[in-house]
């Protein structure tokens, strides 16, 4: 993998040497692991900002042409780097925030402890794995699914104040907590980020849909953006990776990094 920007004055031998193609009895399958980044690396690259205030990331792919998911799931536009940076995001988060139609269509499971991040968590006083956090008006979810009968950590369920009582009983039999987060059926998304900063889960990533993004988008809570752009393009009417009501004025996101591997691009952009 090749960092793009920022860009740097440097360039190790070894990249010089591989610009040069492999020399006779090389081993291509050596310099080809030599580019892929450990774990650490990927982890500081990525690493939240200091001060421990609330931070709200995005995670989400698009392929060329703008899709935000080929046929309900992101996993054909995805790569083996691209999970790796997925990983890495979730190991560094203290939440991972979905909307309902998100966990239905991609069939979440719990987030699972990682041995390689175990030391990192544990320094940043984090526990073992993330929480889900399931972001739902309806509360119209399986709850016979491991992500509510099996997780590592209680998944939380975000909802309103006048969502139907029966499914928030039945939320809270199936061991999820219910945290309101918006006077009405739905969730306002201050309110959520305020709720969940407020339970000691400052750092926060969203992996979507594209609906859930958008309205983070235009209550002006998101402040990164992670975005894999894949080589691929697949036409039809796929959503972009947000949807939604358009903000009054586009907001303006500066980019702090892109790496490459493969013909994919893994940016990253922050709030202006």
């Amino acid at each position: 993998m090749r960092q793009l920007f920022p860009v740097t004055d440097q360039t190790p031998a070894a990249e010089s040497s591989r610009a040069a193609g492999p020399a006779a009895g090389d081993d291509p399958a050596e310099h080809a692991a030599d580019t892929e980044w450990s774990l650490d690396r990927l982890a500081d690259a990525y690493a939240y900002p200091p001060g421990g205030g609330p931070w709200l990331r995005a995670n989400m792919v698009s392929s060329l042409d703008g899709a935000g998911h080929h046929e309900g799931r992101s996993q054909p536009l995805s790569s083996d780097t691209d999970m790796r940076i997925f990983g890495t995001l979730r190991a560094l988060a203290d939440v991972v925030v979905v909307g309902a139609e998100t966990v239905r269509l991609e069939g979440y499971r719990p987030a699972r402890a990682r041995a390689g991040f175990a030391e990192r968590r544990m320094a940043a006083g984090q526990g073992p794995a993330p929480v889900i956090a399931v972001v739902t008006a309806s509360l119209d979810l399986d709850f016979a699914l491991p992500l509510f009968t099996s997780p590592l950590v209680p998944t939380l369920i975000l909802t309103g104040a006048a969502a139907d009582p029966d499914r928030v009983r039945e939320a809270e039999r199936a061991g999820c907590e219910v945290v309101v987060a918006g006077d009405g059926v739905g969730v306002e998304p201050r309110r959520a980020v305020s709720a969940l900063a407020g339970r000691g889960l400052p750092r926060m990533l969203t992996e979507g849909g594209p609906r859930l993004l958008g309205q983070f988008v235009a209550a002006g809570v998101l402040d990164e953006l992670c975005l894999t752009v894949s080589p691929t393009l697949t036409a039809g009417d796929a959503q972009r990776i947000a949807s939604g009501p358009a903000v009054k004025v586009p907001q303006r996101f500066a980019p702090t990094s892109v790496l490459e591997d493969a013909g994919f691009l893994y940016t990253r952009y922050r709030r202006i």
